[in-house]
């Protein structure tokens, strides 16, 4: 982990320039950018391939990915709370959500062929899948990680060990595509939901994360052993920082959400419009598998067989 002698002050020069190697992370996008290019290109001929604009944002995912760990943000993640901060919103938030509308899971089934396909189908069905990626699930480890994260020793466990960071930042990636993967329903899921139970949650959602940056912004200091530890001598004081930090965890994170509810909203349109569209093909071959009755018939005592019967004989 860097101490602060070891960091240059952060400036705009320095913010550009600095960055660091992080072998772990290295590896992981280097296996998941290759096995989803692998998958994508192989899928290519099949007329359900994923169109290259879902490409795209896998894309700009991993490039985010890189950004997160291994430029300025994972240079002074130990140094300044809320740098740190930056880098818990782009690994929960902001990757798994270009990630997950990348359509990995697609790109996967058409990929990998019949026999790979079969097996993943059955997986999507297995019943720990469906409890795994339920909505209700997701948003409740996205909405309480965060909270354990800064109010429980595992943020000084992070910034003290890098493998406890390195998992944590693991961790972080995991949990948020799986939110994103349950609500987008982009991907095929175990059991689809209506959109509308989605923008429920968010509105839930919104309230959690702003109380957390409450919390951090006017309750104590989070780690200030370790952070005095560093003796920085540069930069904001540690109750500034962190207040810095709360307001990118709760403002930032939610302007960076307005994409998703935005393509929440579109596809509850979209659900309201096939639902519409299925009411009314419904109705048309009830319609059309009714006996045609002259407009005589609508009267209420001829469709009494009895009654219908004697007024035939008058």
């Amino acid at each position: 982990m860097a101490v602060a002698g070891t960091v240059a002050p952060l400036t705009p020069a320095t913010a550009v320039g600095s960055w660091t190697w992080d072998i772990v992370s290295a590896v992981l996008i280097v296996l998941v950018a290759a096995g989803y290019g692998w998958a994508y290109h192989r899928g290519r001929r099949h007329e359900d391939a994923v169109r290259r604009s879902r490409a795209v944002c896998f894309d700009i995912g991993v490039a985010l990915w890189i950004v997160a760990t291994m430029s300025m943000v994972g240079v002074y993640a130990n140094m300044l709370f809320w740098v740190r901060a930056l880098q818990v919103l782009l690994l929960l938030l902001v990757i798994p959500f270009f990630l997950a509308m990348g359509q990995p899971v697609t790109v996967l089934l058409v990929g990998v062929g019949p026999a790979g396909r079969a097996r993943l189908e059955r997986l999507l069905r297995s019943r720990l899948l469906r409890l795994v990626a339920h909505p209700a699930t997701t948003s409740l480890a996205m909405l309480g990680t965060p909270w354990l994260f800064y109010l429980t020793p595992w943020y000084v466990a992070a910034l003290q060990h890098r493998a406890v960071n390195t998992l944590t930042q693991v961790l972080f990636l995991t949990i948020g595509f799986g939110y994103f993967y349950a609500r987008l329903q982009t991907d095929p899921v175990p059991r689809r939901y209506s959109q509308l139970l989605s923008v429920l949650i968010s509105v839930v959602e919104t309230i959690g994360d702003g109380l957390l940056g409450i919390v951090l912004w006017l309750g104590p200091l989070v780690a200030a052993d370790y952070y005095l530890g560093l003796h920085r001598t540069w930069g904001p004081s540690l109750r500034t920082d962190q207040s810095i930090g709360a307001g990118v965890l709760w403002i930032l994170g939610d302007v960076l959400g307005l994409p998703f509810l935005m393509v929440l909203f579109r596809a509850l349109g979209a659900d309201e419009r096939a639902h519409a569209a299925a009411v009314d093909a419904e109705l048309d071959h009830v319609d059309e598998s009714a006996p045609a009755q002259d407009d005589a018939s609508t009267l209420w005592w001829l469709n009494d067989p009895q009654l219908r019967e004697r007024f035939d004989k008058r």
